[in-house]
């Protein structure tokens, strides 16, 4: 049972009540025994009844009293008597009216009054529109408008929209050419595969002669057929308009907005929506539904006989709509989602994300498949690999066992207690320092210093670094997960993205961004709304450590696995890594590349078969990534750091050039 019929049995049930007070004390004809039984029977719905308490008509004025409460599609009327004045044979009586409009419209109260006169069989209300409300005329009718403010837009940090105009089918009715308006509201909510309820809810209430749009479907939706068929429906028409509804870029962070039949709002969004509605289905336009949606206001209007508004007895101001601003910047958006859309049809999922590493706010967030309900740069859940080597190394520096020039030997396969790590054919092996060891992503001779470091200072490292911490955006992210077991087999596991880690591609691309940048900031992406993200206090890394990080990420794109991304004037530094697991039930491989150009950090997941080894398409999509970006886009945004990091990477080359 809707909860609608729910609000009309419990008003029912208090009418009953109150009429039996009434029959006990009707001993002798007066004005209050007609008064009270003739707003009894009109709150019950008895309007024959009430009808007879008056001097007209009795179907005449039956049919007013139904056609008022249908005409404001009322979920419950409560009246209440109030006081009487009595000179001779006439009469006044004033009662006080509260009509529920219904779940997500207000409750409208107002005054009323009646005048009666007696006559030789007892009192009668004098009838005229004026009984349901006193400003309504003869051959005026009651009715809900609503004006529904546009809704507002999503921009980039440019004001550059991100939301595009979507061509839009109407369907609606127009109520006065209805037949039967519960038989053609029907049969067009039958044919669009709707509930009938909530648009014979809008069309019961509205202004008979304008338009309704009850349904929206976009165009290229929309078969030549169906218009046909819906264009047969006696009263139904359709009309066509543009709408913000598509993400025109970001369509997994920015969502999709609903209202239309493919859609079903009414089972998948809870709130008082109304038929035609926009709502917000996920990302940004859910998050931020109401802000982007505003309310509409409601008018109770009065309509004389051609439909024409005469006055406006209620309204009930609603808020206007709001645009939202993000962190997000096209240029960046395009160049991020360009570099996926070659890799598109070889590789299963892929993530490619970019954030200013100064501040943590996100400049992409791009993502194969590209679809609104597909965020995988922020919520992926990964082993990174010997990616999280960026994390290792910090803490195995900060342990003061190893040096960046520490001989560390890379071998074809090592055994730490149960545990077999082994590196892919081709790799640098030999007597190699920590930092040639980084370069080539070695996982021997990481896996190798598992009892140089204590499980507890991988995890507190990595929480500098942002993996597991309590950040959080507007829309879900996933900010990681640390948790290593005692034992070096465990340990050596972690320190090479193998085991006991969890990360996303966006928590990468941070913790590329606070080498970066020297200090760890939370994500950002949106900045002008009172729901705003605010920025924590970036977390300071130790600047020996950060500067030997900066060193060997450098090496790893100057002479090691990441060469191939060693494009532009500024310095690239990075990481790649490679980590076999099983993704929804397939076992997968998860390519990366993470790390920075002067102040854009950035990492790229790449999803591929169990046979694909390697880090071609990562790095590849990241090389593509930095080439499609604006030209001085990376020393426009990160000039003063791009020296420092210029610095960083001639020393990792012995003093030679950088690019």
């Amino acid at each position: 049972m809707s909860p609608r019929h729910l609000r009309r049995i419990l008003a029912a049930g208090a009418s009953l009540a109150m009429a039996a007070a009434v029959t006990a004390c009707a001993a002798e004809p007066s004005p209050e025994v007609a008064v009270r039984t003739f707003l009894l029977d009109w709150q019950a719905g008895d309007y024959e009844s009430a009808a007879r308490q008056t001097d007209g008509d009795v179907d005449a004025v039956a049919q007013a009293l139904r056609q008022a409460r249908d005409q404001l599609d009322m979920a419950a009327l409560r009246l209440g008597l109030g006081p009487i004045s009595r000179e001779g044979d006439s009469a006044t009586a004033t009662f006080d009216v509260q009509a529920d409009l219904g779940i997500g419209d207000p409750v409208w109260t107002y005054e009323g009054s009646m005048p009666l006169t007696r006559s030789g069989t007892g009192w009668v209300i004098q009838w005229s529109p004026a009984v349901i409300h006193p400003r309504l005329g003869d051959g005026e009718r009651l009715a809900v408008t609503y004006d529904v403010p546009d809704r507002g837009q999503i921009y980039d940090r440019n004001e550059n929209p991100l939301v595009g105009g979507t061509d839009v089918v109407a369907f609606g009715v127009r109520p006065a050419a209805l037949d039967d308006v519960s038989e053609g509201v029907g049969a067009l909510a039958e044919l669009l595969g709707e509930d009938p309820e909530p648009l014979l809810n809008r069309v019961r209430s509205a202004p008979p002669e304008e338009f309704q749009p009850l349904v929206l479907m976009r165009r290229d939706d929309v078969a030549p057929t169906l218009l046909t068929r819906a264009g047969s429906i006696p009263g139904v028409e359709t009309t066509e308009l543009t709408m913000p509804l598509n993400p025109t870029m970001a369509a997994g962070v920015i969502g999709d907005v609903a209202g239309t039949v493919e859609h079903k709002v009414s089972s998948r969004v809870s709130g008082p929506y109304q038929a035609g509605d926009t709502v917000g289905l996920g990302g940004l336009q859910s998050v931020f539904q109401q802000q982007l949606a505003g309310t509409a206001t409601t008018k109770i209007v009065t309509l004389d006989a051609s439909g024409e508004q005469t006055e406006v007895l209620e309204e009930w101001p609603g808020e206007s709509s709001g645009s939202l601003s993000t962190t997000l910047d096209s240029a960046v958006q395009e160049a991020a989602e360009g570099s996926l859309a070659g890799i598109s049809a070889i590789v299963r999922h892929a993530s490619v994300v970019a954030v200013d590493a100064r501040s943590g706010e996100i400049l992409a967030a791009a993502s194969q498949p590209d679809s609104a309900d597909h965020a995988g740069a922020f919520t992926d859940e990964y082993l990174p690999g010997e990616a999280f080597t960026i994390i290792s190394a910090a803490a195995l520096l900060g342990s003061g066992e190893v040096t960046a020039d520490t001989h560390v030997p890379c071998e074809a396969e090592l055994n730490v207690g149960d545990r077999t790590f082994s590196n892919a054919a081709g790799q640098l092996w030999g007597e190699t320092t920590l930092t040639q060891d980084f370069a080539s992503a070695c996982t021997t001779a990481f896996a190798s210093l598992g009892d140089r470091v204590a499980p507890e200072q991988v995890a507190e490292t990595a929480a500098a670094f942002g993996v597991g911490g309590d950040w959080r955006l507007s829309v879900p992210t996933f900010p990681g997960e640390v948790s290593v077991a005692d034992g070096a087999p465990a340990t050596s596991a972690a320190l090479v993205g193998a085991e006991g880690v969890r990360v996303s591609p966006l928590g990468m691309a941070l913790a590329a961004g606070a080498v970066a940048d020297g200090s760890w900031h939370a994500p950002r992406l949106v900045t002008d709304t009172e729901q705003a993200e605010e920025p924590e206090p970036g977390a300071e890394l130790d600047p020996e450590t950060v500067q030997a990080l900066r060193t060997m990420m450098r090496a790893t794109v100057q002479q090691g696995a990441g060469t191939g991304a060693n494009v532009g004037t500024v310095p690239v530094h990075g990481q790649t890594g490679t980590a076999r697991q099983e993704v929804d039930g397939e076992d997968t491989v998860v390519q990366w590349f993470v790390g920075f150009q002067g102040q854009v950090a950035f990492a790229a997941a790449v999803e591929v078969g169990p046979e694909s080894a390697g880090y071609s398409y990562a790095v590849g999509s990241i090389a593509d990534f930095l080439q499609r970006l604006p030209y001085d886009y990376v020393q426009d945004i990160g000039a003063g750091a791009a020296e420092g990091a210029q610095a960083a990477g001639n020393s990792a080359a012995g003093g030679g050039p950088t690019y």
